[in-house]
């Protein structure tokens, strides 16, 4: 019997008697990261890593039942030994290590392995078998260092002072990735949309260094955003809100911008490929580091990317069928 089920609540480790990020409410749920195809509502208790503790609050209210746990620490539940390692994904992202009787399982949740100065960095964590994402587990997938797309952001928000630069991304870990890697280059301020200043704040208190931030809704109506940089989640593109700049350029960052047909659909003047999951590579240096015998293949491309790993690399590789989103083409994971 394996460690680790699929039950129609979730992820659920038996011998602990605990879920892995369940999508219907359960007793105890371990949280990977506070996005919301993988935090959700209603559970009696949840544990997750200190750091995330922030964001879980603000986003499943501030009275639920939290047990924060350092990185690294061991707690017991039941008759496992589990811990949480860094994802890399977004502030507070963890990878799940559960041991039991000498056999060892790591669910990743989401992850990357490209440097992100807004979050821990990734760790390679050995194990017999590994639940891996696929959200970009297609070989057209490979990202430049966020510190060269950062340098595009830049360079385009400079381009025309006479017009106000409109970024979307998503309003937590992909905004304040933008806002941390933009201090190399800047130190002009950057206004946010409301639901993206909410959450950056949450990282300025944990001490991420960013570029400066101004709420939009404390500016003067009478201002123009000439030659500013403003960001916003997708929600705020051809909203009511969006009314309150004039000819403005606009963009999206996302990895799905590395297929130009995404950016011609949505309607945006440019794309940026920057993204907070693992590319192709990253993804096959993962499942080779790890050290695992079997394979899980969730979320995103899981049957491209688990034939690719029986038929080309040898190893014991499944999909995993799960209600994990990953980065959607429509933001439903922000």
């Amino acid at each position: 019997m394996s460690l680790i089920t699929v039950r129609p609540e979730g992820l659920y480790c038996a011998a602990g008697n605990f879920y892995i990020d369940p999508w219907k409410p359960v007793e105890t749920g371990l949280i990977t990261h506070a996005h919301a195809d993988h935090a959700y509502r209603g559970h009696h208790h949840y544990y997750a890593t200190a750091i995330s503790e922030g964001i879980l609050r603000r986003r499943l209210g501030q009275d639920i039942s939290l047990s924060g746990v350092r990185y690294g620490d061991p707690i017991k539940l039941g008759d496992t030994w589990v811990s949480f390692h860094p994802a890399g994904h977004v502030l507070g992202s963890a990878q799940v290590r559960v041991e039991h009787k000498g056999e060892v399982w790591v669910v990743s949740g989401d992850y990357k392995r490209d440097a992100d100065p807004s979050c821990t960095p990734f760790e390679v964590v050995e194990c017999d078998s590994f639940i891996t994402e696929a959200t970009f587990g297609l070989p057209i997938y490979w990202w430049d260092s966020g510190e060269v797309t950062a340098r595009e952001i830049h360079q385009w928000w400079e381009s025309d002072p006479t017009r106000p630069s409109l970024l979307f991304c998503y309003a937590f870990g992909k905004s304040q990735r933008v806002l941390a890697e933009l201090a190399k280059f800047s130190d002009r301020p950057v206004y946010l949309h409301g639901a993206v200043h909410t959450l950056t704040e949450i990282y300025r208190a944990v001490g991420v260094p960013m570029v400066p931030t101004i709420p939009v809704s404390e500016t003067e109506k009478s201002y123009k955003f000439e030659g500013d940089l403003i960001i916003s989640p997708p929600s705020g593109h051809r909203s009511s809100w969006m009314k309150r700049f004039k000819r403005p350029q606009t963009a999206f960052a996302s990895g799905w911008m590395a297929v130009r047909g995404a950016r011609r659909r949505r309607g945006y003047e440019r794309g940026f490929v920057l993204s907070d999951h693992a590319d192709w590579p990253g993804l096959i240096k993962t499942i080779k580091q790890t050290k695992a015998k079997n394979i899980y293949v969730t979320h995103g491309q899981n049957e491209v990317l688990s034939r690719y790993l029986t038929e080309e690399m040898g190893l014991n590789a499944q999909p995993l069928k799960t209600l994990f989103a990953g980065e959607t083409d429509e933001g439903v994971a922000d």
